[in-house]
């Protein structure tokens, strides 16, 4: 199963969100050509409700443990309740350009 698959399937599992969209951003680093390592994960869930941002994302940290340990090099989060997604227009920040370990630059 890859990494990605991984992700959705336990967020899935365990926060039963409302959306969720897990975005491998891999390919605009300096990683080999199908590396699974830098995600971007945005959760719509109600089990969000009433947590502040450092405990949603500890959740998150908490259950894909085993991939931060291993797999996953970064990992953005975007954490929401239903209300709080609807508030924003179900838009989420688009990911900064990657600024380190390009193979063009020289020293």
């Amino acid at each position: 199963m890859s990494v990605q698959s991984t992700l959705e399937q336990k967020i899935t599992e365990a926060l039963h969100p409302m959306h969720l969209d897990v975005v491998n951003e891999s390919h605009t680093h300096n990683v080999p050509a199908g590396s699974e390592s830098h995600f971007k994960v945005t959760v719509v869930a109600q089990e969000f409700e009433g947590k502040m941002l450092v405990a949603r994302h500890r959740i998150l940290n908490e259950l894909l443990a085993n991939e931060l340990a291993g797999a996953i090099h970064a990992l953005s989060l975007h954490t929401m309740t239903p209300a709080e997604w609807e508030e924003k227009g179900g838009i989420v920040p688009t990911s900064p350009p990657c600024r380190g370990g390009s193979k063009a630059r020289t020293s």
